[in-house]
C-alpha cells in the first residue's frame, strides 16, 4: 500500500530538513563543512526480478555527506588563529607524544600553561618540532641564548686619492697617523658587546693601491692575535678599482683577526670578508656591513609563515625555528568518520592518513591571524529548506488521500 511508500518519503524528508537545519545552525562555526542528503529509490525484488510495472516501494537515505569545499578566510589579530588555504586537515594528538587521533579545518588555537598549542578542546596540536621529532608542538618562552660574533662583512670603498699620512708609524690614538677608521659591534659568548674598530692606511704613492688594515678590539690592539700584534692585513687592488687579494692570497677577500682574550667568556676571533670592495676616487663609503652575533633576547611574539614553521622572535632580532606544523590528507575525504567539535577520525573508507608539511604533497597553505568560516551558503540552506519542507507536506498528503481513498472502500455497500 501506499502508506509505507509515503511513510519512506516522510522519513527522508525530515532527515533532509535536519541536515538543512544542521547547516544553518553552525553557519557561524569555524572550521565546519555543510552536509547534504542523499537518497536512493527502494524497488521491491523478487526471484524473478521487478517487472516493468512495479511502482516502487518509496525512498531511503543513503549517505547523509559532508562537502569539503574550502570556506571564506577571515583575518583576525591572534598569531595563533591558523586557517588552511587548500587540502589538507589540522592533526590533533590526545597527549603530548601521541599520534594524531582527530583531525580539523579549525585552526582557533592557544597556548596551555605549559605551552603547549592546544585547541579549545585541549588537544595538542601536531607536528615535527626543532629536533625533527614528531609531536605536540611548544613555544618556548624563556630567554633566548646569545651567539657570538665569528663572522663580519665589510664593503668598503677607499678613496684611490688618498695619499700616506704625514705622521708615522700608526697610532690609533693619532688621527693623523691613519687615513679611514670605521668600527662595529660584536658580542662574545655571554652576549657581552665589544667594539671593533678597522684603521685603514694607504701606501699610496710609495706602494699604489695598497692599504694596510690595523684591528683593535676595544681600544686595544689583541694580545695573542693569530698575526703578530699590531700587525695590519694587506689589500691588494688592482688599475679597475677591485679587491685582488688579502694578505698576499690572489683571489682572496678574508682575513682572520684573534682570538682576542675576553674575560670571563671564551676567547673571540673573527673572521673579516671583504669581498667586493673597492678602491675608486670618490669619497671613502661603507657600501655593506654586517655580523652574526648578538645578545641575549626577551621572548617577543611568535611567527608562522605559509609553510607551518613556527619562529619564536627575540627583542636581540633572532628568531629561532621551534618545529613546523604537520597537515594530514586522506584519499577519501568524505569517508571520515565525524566526531563532533568540528573533528573528523580516520575510517576504514577514507584511507589511512597521509601526514606532510603545508605546501607539499599536495596540501594547502596556512596563514596566521585567519580562521576559515564555515562553507554554508545560508540562502542556498533557506531554499534547500523549502524544498524539503514542501517535500515533507506532499508526503503527508499522500498518506491523507490513502486514507481517504480506504475509507470510501469500506463505505461500499
Amino acid at each position: 500500500m501506499s502508506f509505507s511508500t509515503a511513510l519512506s518519503g516522510l522519513n527522508a524528508a525530515s532527515m533532509d530538513l535536519q541536515t538543512t537545519g544542521n547547516n544553518i545552525a553552525n553557519a557561524n562555526t569555524v572550521g565546519f563543512k555543510k552536509s547534504r542528503t542523499e537518497f536512493a529509490d527502494v524497488y521491491a525484488s523478487s526471484f524473478f526480478g521487478s517487472g516493468k510495472t512495479t511502482p516502487g516501494s518509496g525512498v531511503r537515505v543513503t549517505e547523509v555527506a559532508q562537502m569539503h569545499s574550502q570556506g571564506n578566510l577571515e583575518y583576525t589579530d591572534n598569531v595563533l588563529d591558523i586557517a588552511i588555504s587548500g587540502r589538507g586537515f589540522f592533526s590533533l594528538s590526545e597527549t603530548v607524544d601521541s599520534a594524531p587521533s582527530s583531525f580539523t579545518r579549525n585552526g582557533a588555537f592557544q597556548l596551555d600553561k605549559e605551552g603547549y598549542i592546544v585547541n579549545d578542546q585541549g588537544k595538542y596540536l601536531f607536528g615535527w618540532r626543532a629536533d625533527f621529532s614528531q609531536g605536540a608542538m611548544k613555544v618556548e618562552t624563556t630567554k633566548g641564548e646569545p651567539q657570538a660574533t665569528t663572522d663580519t662583512t665589510l664593503k668598503i670603498n677607499l678613496n684611490a686619492a688618498d695619499t700616506e699620512p704625514a705622521v708615522t708609524p700608526f697610532d690609533p690614538t693619532k688621527p693623523e697617523t691613519y687615513n679611514r677608521a670605521t668600527s662595529v659591534t660584536v658580542y662574545d659568548s655571554l652576549g657581552n658587546p665589544h667594539t671593533i674598530t678597522s684603521y685603514f692606511v694607504t701606501r699610496n704613492p710609495t706602494t699604489p693601491n695598497q692599504w694596510d688594515i690595523y684591528q683593535y678590539i676595544d681600544g686595544t690592539a689583541p694580545s695573542n692575535a693569530l698575526t703578530p700584534p699590531g700587525s695590519p692585513t694587506l689589500l691588494d687592488f688592482n688599475t679597475n678599482g677591485a679587491l685582488v687579494s688579502v694578505d698576499g692570497v690572489a683571489g682572496g677577500t678574508k682575513a682572520t683577526y684573534g682570538p682576542y682574550s675576553i674575560t670571563g667568556a671564551d676567547d673571540l676571533t673573527v673572521t673579516y670578508d671583504f669581498a667586493d670592495s673597492t678602491q675608486f676616487n670618490s669619497d671613502f663609503s661603507i657600501n655593506a656591513m654586517s655580523q652574526n652575533g648578538y645578545p641575549a633576547g626577551d621572548f617577543n611574539g611568535l611567527e608562522i609563515n605559509d609553510e607551518g614553521i613556527l619562529f619564536a622572535r627575540f627583542s636581540n632580532g633572532n628568531a629561532e625555528k621551534i618545529g613546523q606544523i604537520a597537515l594530514a590528507r586522506f584519499q577519501n575525504e568524505q569517508g571520515l568518520n565525524k566526531l563532533g567539535n568540528t573533528t573528523w577520525g580516520e575510517s576504514s573508507t577514507s584511507g589511512e592518513k597521509l601526514l606532510g608539511a603545508p605546501g607539499e604533497n599536495n596540501l594547502g597553505t596556512v596563514q596566521s591571524g585567519a580562521l576559515e568560516s564555515s562553507n554554508v551558503d545560508l540562502s542556498k540552506q533557506l531554499v534547500r529548506l523549502i524544498v524539503a519542507q514542501q517535500s515533507y507536506q506532499a508526503n503527508a498528503q499522500t498518506i491523507s488521500t490513502e486514507d481517504q481513498v480506504i475509507q470510501t472502500l469500506l463505505n461500499l455497500r
